[in-house]
């Protein structure tokens, strides 16, 4: 049975080799000309049933050695002294070892790797239509190209090409949580160890953290722009216009990062934002992780959900011998109630992350200074309601 996975970053891959492992021929087109390597992209999270499925993948020791090694947090505050927050006088209190940092583009690498030598990959590769028919849907790529698929799954993302062709312009499907989100690549000019640095004001974040594997580091910023907003995803300059007039006047470091934003190659910038769909299948054709129902990007776990999701789909097709209504049914059925929890959550966290006043402000940086004070038992009781709590309590079919 002949599977078309459109996009090559995280559910693609892991959808690929779940499908191989099963009996299909999968094959996976990505738009960009080349693999997505490297260590580009922002550190992502993945969270037990994640580090679960990887480890059924044998990935989770080539993981670990490649995971983020910052263990203190500190905290920048205008007008205030810094203070610090280490990381490892929390560990009894999650000491499963279950939870995996990694930057985005070093996990694509590695989901590659498992899968290059059996998964017919096509890069530099888009596509323009569909249409179904009883026995499979034709494919036009974007090259003029026609090939018949027996089912096709998008797993191309946020902005996903296969949803806007089966389910309808992507403002309709879109739920606005008020915050954005960018990120790049600069020089570590403050020479930061193992530290992640933090500086907080009322609606905006700023954070700079180092890429040990390059001696580089990566600047994230999270804002309300103070209203809705709209700008061309491709138009990278308009996009560090709108980040520079977000971040006007503030002090710390955030002017160097600007300047050295202007200069990333790899400088990204997006709403945070998810997508809620009734259902996630039309006919031969599904969605799976942020093209189905990204819960919000840096606030909701969709690298988590992605692998999670990617997971269930190909086991519920090798259950159902391939008849893709009843698999689809029993993917939205296994992984829906996962999926509305962790949308719930985002909200909470983006509330947590980007204060919209300076009483909240202080409270958490009251609640941070006083955790690492507690017994083990207690941090653990007082974070079972949080979203790492909620992004680990699904349970991964055998």
């Amino acid at each position: 049975m002949e599977v078309l996975i459109v996009g090559a970053s995280v559910a693609g891959p892991v959808l690929a080799y779940w499908l191989d492992r099963f009996g299909f021929t999968p094959t996976v087109v990505e738009r960009t000309p080349r693999p997505r390597l490297g260590l580009g992209g922002h550190a992502v999270d993945l969270f037990a049933p994640a580090t679960e499925v990887m480890d059924r993948m044998d990935l989770v020791p080539r993981l670990r050695a490649a995971s983020t090694e910052s263990t203190v947090l500190r905290y920048e505050r205008p007008g205030r002294p810094s203070f610090d927050l280490d990381l490892r006088e929390l560990s009894e209190a999650f000491a499963d070892g279950s939870h995996l940092e990694i930057m985005r583009g070093e996990l694509a690498e590695i989901l590659h790797d498992a899968t290059r030598d059996r998964i017919d990959y096509r890069f530099g590769a888009s596509i323009s239509g569909l249409t179904e028919h009883d026995d499979g849907v034709d494919v036009t790529f974007d090259s003029g190209e026609t090939r018949r698929f027996d089912l096709v799954i998008g797993a191309d993302g946020l902005h996903s090409t296969v949803r806007r062709l089966v389910f309808g312009p992507e403002q309709q499907l879109r739920h606005r949580l008020g915050g954005c989100l960018a990120v790049g690549t600069l020089p570590n000019y403050l020479d930061l160890p193992a530290l992640t640095v933090i500086y907080n004001s009322v609606d905006r974040l700023a954070a700079m953290y180092p890429v040990w594997q390059t001696g580089q580091a990566r600047a994230v910023f999270l804002f309300r722009p103070g209203g809705d907003i709209s700008f061309d995803h491709r138009d990278i300059d308009e996009q560090r216009r709108l980040l520079r007039a977000a971040y006007a006047g503030e002090g710390w470091e955030v002017p160097r990062l600007l300047d050295e934003m202007d200069r990333a190659d790899d400088f990204y910038l997006d709403t945070i934002d998810q997508i809620r769909l009734d259902s996630w299948s039309r006919g031969r054709v599904t969605l799976v992780g942020d093209a189905g129902y990204a819960p919000g990007p840096a606030v909701g776990g969709g690298t988590t959900l992605a692998v999670v999701g990617a997971y269930v789909l190909a086991r519920a097709l090798a259950e159902a011998g391939g008849a893709h209504e009843t698999a689809f049914a029993a993917y939205e059925e296994q992984l829906g109630d996962y999926v509305r929890r962790c949308r719930e959550v985002a909200p909470g966290v983006l509330r947590r992350g980007i204060p919209r006043s300076r009483a909240r402000l202080r409270f958490n940086e009251y609640a941070m200074r006083l955790l690492p004070r507690l017994p083990a038992g207690i941090v653990h009781r007082l974070m079972a309601d949080g979203a790492s709590n909620t992004l680990s309590s699904f349970t991964l079919p055998d």
